[in-house]
């Protein structure tokens, strides 16, 4: 049968299928039901933590057989649930083992076996789910295929503590986006797990503690609904405060914070909330000191990173607590010493996962430093820091050459950095090699940075554009990703010598980024690119005579978005600005295109912002 193996059994593995092995299977298959029973017992003693016996079995096809005796109407409750409990300790052992029982069609089963009346069998069926969907091969999709299952899974969580437990695992587990979350949400998953909070059962409350993060996590609508939810006269973001206090179990800090950070992220929760600058935001500075284990660290740094992202103050609040800046510099001694960690299977561990310590201390740093040039310092004067960026650009992880990237983008806004530490420590050497064949999430952080390196005042420039970077700017320019053309034209365009070289794939880039489907953000970045473009005195040329380029700043100019309007009225204001050479012939030219009729339109713009830029476009036609 298809479930049972993807290759041939070589004679070796046959010949490690134990005769005992054999015995239990052939037992399922005995007429005598009370037999039956007693086979399946026994296999249940057998398998428990020991996965060569599980992976056994499986070979010799125990799955369907289990399955069909799970699924027959003739068979006793007592044997339908002694077969989902061995399958859902075959389910615990390798990944192999789930995908053998996927590839049978145990879901589907196991969901029908949900409709019975009896809750022992119930519980067994959602133990062997939770096992099965708690595993990286199985496809979340798989929990919504059927329509009928979310609604009555909403329905068995009043049947007991495990109904609780397991169900709002499996949904911790397969919300993953917002349609998941959308789904959960319309049958009423907030209203039914909310009480769960409350119960006497420590894991119960974990779970739905879990189920309220992935629900809230980048998600207005389930956010905003969140923060009025009564729950025995109390609402949700007091019971989460009350859970991320000291004294309780760190992973319920850890998750009640997501849950706050989420809120406030969406906009839920202000970013001056007493629960978010005195609760959430000190209890994640705690989670990343060194007395943590690796993961809390991690989670702790990723989280706070997350919640102080867009906010300056949280940022400045977050720099002074706990000696932050300090503390994460120990992200990258770790393990420091082989002595403190006593336990080899967790130093194991820990080795193996060290590098995700660098990159949540990359991404935290990169939050702390994006707006403030009292923090960037900081950071930057923190022992070997801009070293360990350096050597973070180069590490074969994808996700910490992203967060290093990320990071040095972030301190590269600052004048002063650019102007001192970036030259010390020749950082735009590692750029360009990060630059050379990267995946289009580090490309497009990395050209932003460039942008920056690139700036008439950083000295970097000369030697960036001495080791063939116009080369590789225009080569982003014709790319398939909008944000990558974007970037390559920013960093192309701060020279307007390099407009006289390489105008026309610029140009030719611009159009196809104003005539595709992109959104708001990208068009408004491409006009300003235009009126940047449109500042350089050679580069004026090159939109005059290009009717193309002139037809869609007119088209902008009358677009429903204001913020395109503002970017195409630079563009004008910087072609007909009367004290620069040549000025009358390109207010002609532009007059004669109806250019003069809709700024006389726009001057009575409500908008205070694009009125006044109008009515100064128009006095350089008067003066």
């Amino acid at each position: 049968m298809a479930c049972l193996l993807e290759t041939p059994i070589r004679m070796s593995v046959l010949s490690e299928v134990t005769a005992s092995s054999r015995h239990y299977v052939d037992r399922l298959f005995d007429p005598d039901p009370q037999k039956v029973l007693q086979g399946v017992i026994d296999m249940k003693n057998a398998v428990i933590g020991n996965n060569k016996q599980k992976a056994n079995l499986i070979v010799l096809g125990a799955v369907p057989r289990l399955l069909y005796l799970l699924q027959q109407e003739t068979s006793s409750t007592e044997l339908k649930t002694e077969c989902a409990v061995v399958l859902g300790s075959l389910a615990m052992g390798t990944e192999n083992n789930v995908k053998s029982l996927l590839d049978c069609h145990i879901i589907p089963a196991l969901l029908q076996g949900l409709l019975s009346p009896d809750l022992k069998f119930i519980e067994a069926c959602l133990r062997c789910l939770r096992t099965i969907f708690t595993s990286p091969v199985t496809p979340e999709e798989l929990l919504y295929t059927d329509a009928t299952v979310i609604p009555h899974l909403m329905a068995l969580l009043s049947r007991s503590r495990y109904t609780q437990e397991y169900i709002c695992q499996i949904f911790s587990h397969c919300c993953k986006g917002p349609d998941h979350q959308t789904i959960l949400f319309n049958h009423g998953a907030v209203q039914n797990i909310a009480h769960l909070l409350t119960s006497l059962s420590y894991k119960v409350r974990m779970q739905a503690l879990k189920c309220f993060s992935v629900l809230a996590f980048e998600n207005p609508q389930v956010s905003m609904t969140l923060v009025n939810v009564l729950v025995d006269g109390e609402l949700l973001p007091q019971i989460f405060v009350k859970m991320l206090q000291r004294d309780k179990p760190i992973e319920m800090q850890l998750t009640s914070a997501k849950c706050l950070t989420y809120m406030c992220r969406a906009g839920a929760i202000r970013t001056d909330d007493n629960c978010i600058v005195l609760k959430t935001l000190p209890c994640l500075v705690r989670m990343c000191s060194k007395e943590r284990l690796l993961e809390e660290r991690v989670e702790g740094a990723e989280t706070l990173a997350y919640l102080i992202e867009p906010d300056v103050e949280l940022q400045r609040i977050a720099s002074i607590t706990d000696h932050l800046i300090a503390m994460l510099a120990d992200y990258f001694k770790y393990p420091s010493s082989v002595s403190a960690i006593t336990d080899i299977k967790r130093l194991d561990h820990d080795l193996k996962h060290a590098h995700e310590l660098r990159q949540a201390a990359f991404k935290l740093y990169a939050s702390l430093g994006a707006n403030d040039e009292d923090i960037r310092k900081k950071i930057i004067e923190t022992e070997n820091m801009m070293d360990r960026i350096v050597t973070g650009l180069s590490e074969s992880s994808v996700k910490v050459r992203l967060a290093a990237v990320r990071c040095l983008h972030s301190l590269s806004r600052s004048v002063q950095q650019l102007r001192t530490s970036f030259q010390d420590h020749a950082v735009w050497k590692p750029l360009m090699k990060v630059l050379q064949n990267a995946p289009d999430e580090i490309l497009v952080v990395a050209s932003s940075m460039l942008c920056n390196l690139l700036l008439e005042f950083s000295p970097s420039k000369e030697p960036i554009l001495e080791s063939g970077a116009v080369e590789l700017l225009c080569g982003l320019t014709q790319s398939e990703n909008p944000a990558l053309r974007v970037n390559g034209i920013w960093a192309l365009m701060h020279i307007d010598k390099i407009m006289s070289t390489h105008g026309k794939q610029i140009m030719q880039a611009v159009t196809l980024i104003l005539e595709g489907e992109h959104n708001i953000e990208v068009k408004e970045q491409t006009l300003c690119i235009l009126a940047n473009i449109a500042d350089g005195t050679t580069a004026k040329e090159l939109i005059m005579t290009n009717d193309d380029i002139l037809q869609k700043i007119k088209y902008y100019m009358g677009h429903s978005h204001v913020k395109l309007q503002l970017a195409a009225m630079f563009c004008i204001s910087n072609l007909i600005w009367n004290e620069e050479e040549g000025s009358q012939e390109r207010q002609d030219k532009l007059r004669d295109m109806g250019i003069v009729d809709i700024l006389h339109k726009l001057s009575q713009s409500p908008d205070t912002n694009l009125c006044d830029k109008a009515k100064t476009a128009l006095q350089q036609y008067l003066a």
